[in-house]
């Protein structure tokens, strides 16, 4: 027994000692003021594990979803039933694919034939950005609808004016009449990072007032929906997509931040199945703001264009294809290569010529197409960007000044549109030959209809056939013109469709 305390006790000395240097490391380090790491030798008030840092979060998670929920509200979209056409019943299989492997829209076909008049075609969400109630949402939201109905969170419910859709964005901005309304303010969406919290707010499956969490996923997402999928034809994709649960009826809702802020507008998801897994979008505050900004106070967007015809390097496809039809030797790569120029253009005036590669937009990197998008699609004509480019390897910079479609530098209001942009259509002459097989003495055909223009509200979608306007016989876009320029009141419109129905509907001149 002797024999073994023996042998132990060196070893219990080396213990007592290592025992006591650490004791005196600790007590030395701790008079050490200007240590900081002596939070790991030292008992800190402030020290405690790694995942109680969800309790603070969590606390966050409350106050930001009782700031949210009462500003946002279900949106009910009600349309004609006799107008309306199987690819518009389900306003969400555009931006949420369908979860009936095909079978959706001809189910909700017969729903809507069956469902009375004052049953909604579709719900989405909206939030509240203003005390007097100014609501924004999703286009898709609020197409083709000819009643819109708001209800919020409180269950009080309203008729809502539609003050303006911009199918570019998929944004829409809405009015009810009311004062004191909770309101949430826009943040800064350029200022969010990858990995940030996030509470998403909105009425999925009917479920009102649901509040998920999650983290932003990226940034700068284009993910085709807008120009593949919706009514777009200059679209601006740049989503925040973020990982918190959404699902069909979050569609204009709110992405926000831990303290309550605005950072973006749900739009969409990407799944085979028509609900979440996993991926999300929104449309980022900074743009939608300027959207609605520029509908509350102009009646239109002021959408500025740099003019040129581009081709993203970082998407393989596009590069491919390019290669092969050109005989080219394109390297996939960063940034936006220049095709070619349209008339007036405002990146060609100030010296950009077709090979240049766009690598930056003032101080914003341009990686890919979206990147661009967002980049210029947040300013107005008139507008000036600082673009650099590269041209043989060497880098350049100009000063572009931007214009709109029309290669006009000022902003533009309702009353400056010209007839086809206030009804939201393009006209083509109907060849003789179709005039006499099918015993027409005039026509037009309808082409580049707008979504939510008055010619889509009353049924018109492109190359459906328009007879008379007022009374008086077409031909011509000019004869359009002629009829509806300068003109308020009541618009009569005979049209026939693809199936050769004949109908008269009508809409008040904007």
């Amino acid at each position: 027994m002797k024999s073994t305390l023996k042998k132990l006790l060196p070893f219990a000395v080396v213990g007592v000692i290592s025992g006591a240097t650490t004791v005196g490391v600790q007590q030395y380090l701790g008079h050490d003021s200007n240590n900081t790491d002596q939070s790991y030798f030292t008992s800190s008030k402030n020290a405690s594990f790694v995942g109680m840092n969800t309790a603070a979060v969590g606390d966050d998670f409350v106050k930001a979803a009782k700031t949210t929920v009462p500003a946002v509200v279900t949106i009910k979209n009600y349309q004609s039933r006799s107008t309306s056409r199987a690819s518009e019943q389900d306003l969400f299989d555009y931006f949420f694919g369908d979860p009936f492997g095909g079978r959706g829209q001809q189910r909700q076909k017969q729903q809507q034939q069956q469902a009375p008049d004052n049953m909604p075609s579709g719900m989405g969400s909206g939030v509240i950005i203003s005390a007097d109630g100014y609501i924004i949402s999703n286009n898709h939201v609020v197409a083709g609808a000819n009643k819109l109905e708001v209800v919020l969170s409180n269950k009080k419910s309203y008729i809502a004016t539609l003050v303006g859709t911009d199918p570019n964005t998929d944004i829409s901005l809405l009015k009810i009449e009311e004062k004191g309304l909770p309101f949430l303010n826009f943040a800064n969406s350029d200022n969010i990072d990858v990995g940030q919290w996030v509470l998403a707010v909105g009425n999925p499956l009917g479920l009102n007032s649901t509040v998920t969490a999650g983290i932003i996923s990226a940034k700068g997402r284009g993910i085709g929906i807008l120009g593949g999928q919706g009514k777009a034809t200059n679209p601006i994709e740049s989503f925040i997509q973020t990982d918190a649960a959404i699902n069909p009826g979050n569609s204009g809702g709110a992405l926000v931040n831990v303290n309550g802020d605005l950072i973006g507008i749900n739009s969409a998801i990407s799944s085979t199945t028509g609900y979440y897994q996993g991926y999300g979008f929104a449309v980022p505050a900074n743009l939608a703001r300027k959207v609605v900004e520029d509908i509350k106070k102009f009646g239109i967007v002021q959408r500025g264009f740099l003019g040129v015809m581009s081709l993203d390097l970082s998407d393989q496809n596009q590069v491919t294809n390019y290669n092969r039809t050109e005989k080219a030797n394109l390297k996939v790569g960063s940034g936006v290569f220049l095709r070619a120029f349209p008339e007036k253009s405002g990146a060609q005036d100030a010296g950009l010529k077709v090979g240049d590669v766009i690598v930056k937009v003032d101080d914003m990197p341009i990686t890919d197409f979206a990147d661009l998008s967002i980049s210029i699609g947040s300013k107005r004509p008139g507008d000036k960007v600082l673009v650099t480019y590269l041209r043989n390897g060497k880098e350049n910079t100009a000063t572009v000044t931007l214009k709109d479609q029309n290669g006009g530098t000022t902003a533009r209001s309702k009353a400056d549109l010209s007839v086809t942009e206030k009804i939201g259509a393009e006209f083509e002459p109907l060849n003789e030959r179709f005039k006499t097989e099918y015993g027409l003495n005039s026509g037009v055909v309808s082409k580049n209809v707008s979504e939510g223009s008055e010619m889509a509200k009353i049924g018109i979608v492109d190359d459906y056939i328009i007879i008379e306007i007022n009374g008086k016989p077409v031909n011509s876009q000019k004869d359009v013109e002629k009829i509806l320029d300068k003109y308020q009141g009541n618009v009569q419109v005979k049209f026939v469709d693809n199936f050769g129905r004949i109908y008269t509907k009508g809409f008040k001149m904007p």
